[in-house]
């Protein structure tokens, strides 16, 4: 915990005070927040995230956490003699690989993230897409970015084809915290495991949340001089794709957060989780810690 015994009281009711306006304006409204990165494994970081998502659920405000676990994944398959790889930011996932995916996610990582949201007072619910059938998918088809008449077989990952919320909002309405891991199932109840970026921006798209948060390893979306760019509309987005400013890992990121903002998501906020309480700076002041995407 952060020692503000320095403060003045006066300071403190002035930063409480300036936090009131983002709370009236965002009571009641849907926060869905991506979780990874480093905000996922430091220990210090872990334990502000969980304290931030039980303040804005106290304030009135409906976090959904969406959580990845790439690192952990990772850690799994090293223990089996596996190796991860990738084409395009994505997992290739053959069974066994999803069999590992579904153990780390449904069962290690999402019980962490349960349980240190109800230690800082909570009640969080763990999820997967296989829950109330909330998740439907099939199998992605992974077109070459450089040709597009080539494709590529990354095994069990998933492509959605429907949300069904309705788990979400019963959950929301009785105070709890939703956090789904990014597992679907298919027509044959096949498991699919599906990037949580884009999950996260579909599910904020059909709750019709006011802000999608993804927190991530980096100050957010950087210009080709390496500047942090806080303020970006949906075509300039766009642009960013085409001229190649935007690449790898940050394309499935970008490009979900992208269609959340062109879908009725009011904004996007890709923010630095390397940042102490970089949720509440974001949401509840008026500094940018990160890059914000507005849909018009």
């Amino acid at each position: 915990m952060t020692d503000i015994s320095n403060i003045a009281p006066r300071d403190k009711a002035e930063i409480l005070a300036q936090a009131l306006p983002y709370i009236r304006q965002f009571h009641g409204k849907t926060m869905v927040i991506k979780y990874g990165g480093n905000a996922m494994t430091d220990p210090e970081l872990q334990a502000d995230f969980a304290e931030d998502v039980v303040l804005l659920k106290l304030v009135g405000m409906n976090p959904v956490v969406v959580h990845g676990g790439g690192p952990q994944i990772e850690a799994a398959l090293g223990r089996l003699g596996k190796k991860g790889e990738f084409i395009q930011g994505m997992r290739v996932t053959d069974a066994e690989t999803m069999e590992v995916v579904e153990w780390v996610l449904a069962g290690e990582v999402q019980q962490d993230i349960v349980g240190l949201i109800n230690q800082a007072g909570g009640k969080a619910v763990g999820l997967t897409g296989r829950d109330g059938g909330m998740i439907r998918a099939q199998k992605l088809r992974m077109v070459d970015n450089a040709d597009p008449n080539k494709q590529h077989d990354v095994g069990q990952v998933g492509d959605i084809v429907a949300i069904d919320p309705s788990v979400v909002k019963a959950l929301q309405d009785d105070q709890f915290i939703p956090v789904i891991s990014p597992i679907g199932f298919g027509a044959e109840n096949e498991s699919y495991n599906i990037n949580a970026d884009v999950v996260a921006g579909k599910l904020a798209t059909v709750l019709q949340a006011e802000k999608l948060v993804l927190l991530t390893n980096t100050p957010g979306v950087l210009d080709k001089n390496g500047k942090l760019l806080t303020d970006l509309t949906a075509r300039e987005i766009e642009e960013l794709f085409a001229d190649g400013t935007i690449s790898g890992g940050m394309l499935p990121k970008i490009a979900g957060a992208l269609d959340a903002a062109k879908s009725g998501v009011n904004s996007v906020h890709i923010i630095d989780g390397r940042v102490p309480h970089a949720m509440l700076l974001e949401i509840l002041t008026d500094q940018a810690y990160g890059t914000m995407i507005r849909s018009h």
